[in-house]
């Protein structure tokens, strides 16, 4: 089995990740292996808050030019966590 930092690889901090912070809602750079169930499992266990749904998304990555030569930023997976209403915000995020 996996460690759960192995399935999180970082916090996506934007614009519109912060104003999901007011509904609980956090976002996540995960593996791209990873499922639903285990990206609920290593949040609960990293952040100690309980996980009501967890929305995924698979980005592609973007092209890129240099001059002549043409390449391509690799491809990424975001997740978008939902705390339950009775779990507390996650600390991490409270700085921001």
């Amino acid at each position: 089995m996996r460690s759960p930092h192995d399935i999180i690889i970082k916090p996506l901090v934007t614009e519109a990740s912060m104003d999901n912070m007011a509904d609980k809602k956090y976002t996540f750079v995960v593996d791209k292996k990873a499922n639903k169930t285990e990206i609920k499992n290593a949040i609960e266990q990293i952040f100690g808050v309980k996980v009501q749904k967890v929305n995924t998304m698979n980005m592609i990555g973007k092209k890129r030019r240099m001059g002549v030569h043409v390449g391509k930023r690799p491809n990424w997976k975001k997740a978008i966590v939902s705390l339950t209403e009775e779990s507390k915000t996650i600390e991490f995020f409270e700085g921001m």
